[in-house]
C-alpha cells in the first residue's frame, strides 16, 4: 500500500486532476502497479489496498475522490462491498474492474451503483476516460451544489454595489486592485452595508471567477458543527456521522469561500483555520490524512476585530492572517448622496418580481431619507423600498432625524467607538421590536439583521 504525491506532467503544467485522490483496491500486484504509474502523474495522489478490509480502514481514515474497485477480491467481492457504501452513505464515484465479464455481472454493477465499468485487460488510455468521465460528474455534481447554495443564501438579495459617492467609488477601487491577487481578504463594515455584495465583487474580478463562491455564515452555525460544516468529517467522526461528508473547503476548491460574520467563529476553529491559510491543507473530522485545498478565503465582519483580539475573544494571529487586506465599507449615512440612486435601483429590482407599479418618490420623500441615521445600512432601505412597492406608497414606519447634523459618526475599525451610535442603534432597534408587539423574528426581518444578532443585543441590553 503506498501513496504518491502530485507530480508535474510533460508538458510541465500541473494536471487539472492534482487536487483528485483516488484509492485502487485490487489483490493483482501488477495491475495495482499499473493504474498507479498511470494516475501517479495526473492525481493528487493514488492509494491502493490488496482488500476490502484495508480500504475499509484506509476510507474510515481519509477522504476519496474515486474508487477504482476489482469486483474478484479475497473475502467480500467489489460488487458486494459497493452496495454496503451505498448504504452506508458513500457518494463518490466508484469504477469496477474484471477480468470476467458478462451481462448478469454488468448488470449488478450498475445496480449497486457502479459510475463505470472497466474490462480487464484494458489500456491506459480506456482508464483514463473512465477516470475522466467520474471526475467530470463530480465536479458538476460540486457546481450544482454550489449554486443551490447560492440561491438559498442570495434569496431576495441585489446584484452590484451601487452609489456614487467618494466613499464608495474609494472603496470600489480597492476592490479592483484587490480582486485579481491570491490575497486574502477582510472585508469590515456594519451590518447591512453590503460585504457579501463586495466578496462577490472581489471573486468575479479574480482568476478564480470561472470557480465556486462558496458562503457561509458564520453566526448561523452552532459552535459543534462549524468545524465539520468548514473541514468535512468521516464517518464515525462524532454521534450521528453515520457517513463521511465533504466540507465547504472542498466544495470551494478552485473558487473563493467567504467567511461572513467571522467574529462569531469559536476560538478552536480559528486556531484550525489559521493553520489551512498557512499551509493549505485541510483534515476532516475524525481524520488523520490531510487534504490539499486551493481556495481563496475572504471573511467579513461588523465587528471590531482589532478589539476582539485585544479583549481576548479573537485570535490575534488570525486577525493579523486576515488582514493581509482589508477593505472598509462606508455606512449609508456616510453617503447620503447615494441614496436617489438606491432607491431606483431597489425599485427595478422588485417591481417586477411583485407585479408592481412604480413607487411615487418626490423631493420630500429623499429629504426625509437623508434625515434618518439608518442603523440598518443599505438592507434596512432595501427592505422599505420593498415594503413600499408592496403597500403602493412609501412607508412611513421609520423615524426621520429632525436635522441632518444629528445623525450620529460612524463607528471606526481601528479601535474606537461611539457611544452615540450605540444609544441610537439600541433606541431603534428596541422601538421596531416594541412595533412587533415583542417578536423577535418579525423585528429582525424589518431590520435586516439575523435573528441570532437580534438576541445577543437584548441580551447585553438585558431585554
Amino acid at each position: 500500500m503506498a501513496s504518491v504525491p502530485a507530480t508535474v506532467n510533460v508538458a510541465g503544467d500541473l494536471s487539472p486532476w492534482q487536487h483528485q485522490s483516488v484509492l485502487v483496491v485490487d489483490d493483482e500486484p501488477g495491475m495495482v502497479s499499473f493504474i498507479q504509474r498511470s494516475l501517479a502523474s495526473r492525481c493528487g495522489w493514488v492509494t491502493t489496498a490488496g482488500s476490502v478490509e484495508q480500504a475499509e480502514s484506509l476510507l474510515a481514515r481519509q477522504h476519496f475522490d474515486l474508487i477504482v474497485l476489482d469486483i474478484s477480491l479475497p473475502g467480500r467481492s467489489g460488487v458486494e462491498w459497493l452496495h454496503q457504501l451505498r448504504e452506508q452513505g458513500f457518494a463518490g464515484d466508484v469504477v469496477l474492474m474484471t477480468a470476467y465479464a458478462d451481462l448478469e455481472t454488468a448488470i449488478d454493477a450498475l445496480r449497486a451503483g457502479a459510475a463505470d465499468f472497466l474490462l480487464k485487460p484494458f489500456s491506459v488510455a480506456q482508464m483514463l476516460n473512465a477516470v475522466q468521465r467520474c471526475f467530470e460528474r463530480s465536479s458538476l455534481r460540486r457546481e450544482n451544489f454550489v449554486l443551490r447554495r447560492e440561491i438559498d443564501e442570495r434569496a431576495g438579495g441585489v446584484e452590484g454595489m451601487v452609489g456614487d459617492s467618494s466613499l464608495m467609488r474609494e472603496a470600489c477601487a480597492r476592490i479592483k486592485r484587490i480582486a485579481p491577487t491570491p490575497s486574502t481578504v477582510l472585508i469590515q463594515g456594519e451590518s447591512g452595508t453590503g460585504k457579501e455584495l463586495a466578496a462577490r465583487a472581489l471573486h468575479r474580478m479574480s482568476s478564480r471567477a470561472s470557480g465556486p463562491f462558496v458562503p457561509i455564515n458564520c453566526a448561523a452555525i452552532s459552535a459543534e458543527l462549524i468545524e465539520s460544516e468548514l473541514f468535512g468529517h468521516v464517518k464515525g467522526a462524532f454521534t450521528g456521522a453515520s457517513a463521511g461528508r465533504e466540507g465547504l473547503f472542498y466544495y470551494a476548491r478552485g473558487g473563493t469561500l467567504f467567511l461572513d460574520e467571522i467574529s462569531e467563529m469559536p476560538l478552536n476553529v480559528q486556531a484550525k483555520l489559521l493553520r489551512v491559510l498557512e499551509e493549505r491543507k485541510i483534515r476532516p473530522v475524525g481524520s488523520e490524512q490531510e487534504v490539499p485545498v486551493d481556495v481563496r478565503v475572504v471573511a467579513a465582519t461588523n465587528r471590531n476585530l482589532a478589539a476582539e483580539a485585544v479583549a481576548g475573544r479573537f485570535r490575534q494571529d488570525l486577525y493579523y492572517r486576515l488582514q493581509v487586506v482589508g477593505v472598509t465599507l462606508p455606512p449609508l449615512r456616510e453617503r447620503m448622496e447615494d441614496i436617489p440612486a438606491l432607491v431606483d435601483y431597489f425599485v427595478e429590482q422588485f417591481a417586477p418580481r411583485l407585479g408592481t407599479g412604480e413607487l411615487e418618490r418626490d423631493e420630500a420623500i429623499y429629504t426625509r431619507l437623508v434625515r434618518y441615521s439608518w442603523p440598518g445600512n443599505v438592507r434596512e432601505l432595501k427592505n422599505l423600498v420593498e415594503r413600499s412597492l408592496i403597500l403602493g406608497y412609501f412607508a412611513d414606519d421609520f423615524s426621520a432625524e429632525e436635522e441632518p447634523s444629528a445623525v450620529p459618526p460612524a463607528p471606526t475599525f481601528d479601535g474606537a467607538s461611539d457611544d452615540s451610535l450605540a444609544l441610537v442603534e439600541r433606541r431603534h432597534i428596541l422601538a421596531v421590536l416594541d412595533a412587533c408587539g415583542g417578536n423577535k423574528s418579525e423585528a429582525a426581518r424589518r431590520l435586516g439583521l439575523s435573528r441570532k444578532t437580534l438576541e445577543r443585543k437584548c441580551a447585553l441590553w438585558g431585554v
